[in-house]
């Protein structure tokens, strides 16, 4: 299992966070990955720190479907890949409806099939063939008009960019399983994986490929100390926001992900407080049994018996986001590998 840092969304472009990524660098970490929203594109952010480290892989976790054409994103990949000299990861993801219809004005219809058409083309303009594609959700070049098929004309160092989906419904995990290289969960539990890994297993096994040929590779909050029930605390806002208020209340993927892992009763009260702008409550509805679940708390000890959970779950590239202040962040790193190192599965 190795180790990645998740700069979280744009990742705020000062000297603390390009030092975080550098310091992830020195220490062998094998990628820092950066997430946008409706803040700072992704892509800018990785080629700023792809710039000014020399051996970590730069991700996009994610690069939003809705917000480019596949073109525009391959376009993207083979840049990012060729700057950073062969370090670049495609995650990809179709964000929620909210932020699809509301900032880049696109129906959040069809998700699973916009997606594997999506990656489609991607990797299509990728391997430089021309680009000819009539989907059900794209059709390349546009029919009855001058459109001509085109070639992308810069070279990626790679023939293969290696490509992640984030998925957390059954139907995308079976997509994931099916066409990408890794996925990019969140909330993802030891405890609990099997309800997850059964569907990327159920789409791998289509393609003829198995588990082990996907990176499995989450994103878990980070908070060193020595009482581990304080350190949940740090986490509360955030898991609050995802349960609460990412999506509206019939749509919201994370909360459906916390019900099917079994905390109904307090994902709907989390999501009722928020929603009601309760959010000092939301946050305290949030079960403590569900943050230690999901995150790494506590004392270097705890913290490797957790990261032994998390490998033996199927976890290949373990990212961790540390939720300290930004002073504290390069020791969290620093403790994240000495528990990786005693947890004896690097």
């Amino acid at each position: 299992m190795r180790l990645g840092l998740n700069l979280g969304y744009g990742a705020r472009s000062d000297v603390s966070n390009l030092a975080l990524a550098r310091e992830a660098d020195s220490l062998g970490y094998s990628v820092v990955w950066v997430a946008e929203a409706y803040g700072s594109d992704a892509a800018t952010v990785l080629a700023w720190i792809a710039a000014q480290t020399s051996s970590i892989d730069v991700g996009s976790a994610v690069l939003q479907i809705p917000a480019r054409t596949p073109a525009a994103t391959a376009m993207t990949a083979a840049t990012l890949d060729m700057l950073s000299g062969g370090r670049f990861r495609l995650g990809l993801g179709v964000s929620g409806p909210q932020v699809s219809e509301g900032w880049h004005g696109v129906r959040f219809t069809s998700p699973i099939g916009r997606t594997r058409e999506y990656l489609d083309i991607v990797r299509m303009a990728l391997r430089r063939e021309k680009v000819r594609y009539d989907g059900e959700h794209f059709q390349l070049p546009l029919p009855g008009g001058p459109g001509k098929a085109l070639t992308l004309t810069v070279h990626p160092v790679r023939e293969h960019i290696p490509t992640y989906l984030a998925a957390i419904g059954p139907k995308n995990l079976e997509l994931t399983g099916e066409i990408a290289d890794g996925w990019l969960p969140v909330f993802f539990s030891p405890d609990h994986a099997d309800l997850q890994l059964d569907h990327l297993r159920a789409g791998a096994a289509k393609a003829g490929r198995t588990l082990a040929d996907i990176d499995v590779a989450p994103s878990v909050p980070l908070v060193p100390g020595d009482d581990w029930t304080v350190c949940a605390d740090s986490v509360r806002g955030y898991a609050a926001l995802y349960l609460g208020g990412m999506g509206s209340r019939d749509k919201n993927f994370y909360n459906r992900l916390a019900v099917r892992m079994g905390f109904a009763d307090a994902a709907a009260e989390v999501q009722d407080r928020y929603l009601a702008k309760d959010y000092e409550g939301a946050m305290a509805a949030v079960p403590l049994e569900f943050l230690d679940a999901t995150s790494l708390l506590g004392p270097p000890s705890r913290i490797a018996e957790r990261m032994a959970a998390f490998a033996e779950a199927g976890v290949t590239t373990l990212t961790v986001l540390p939720f300290v202040p930004p002073e504290d962040a390069p020791a969290a790193l620093r403790v994240a590998l000495e528990a990786l190192d005693r947890a004896g599965v690097a």
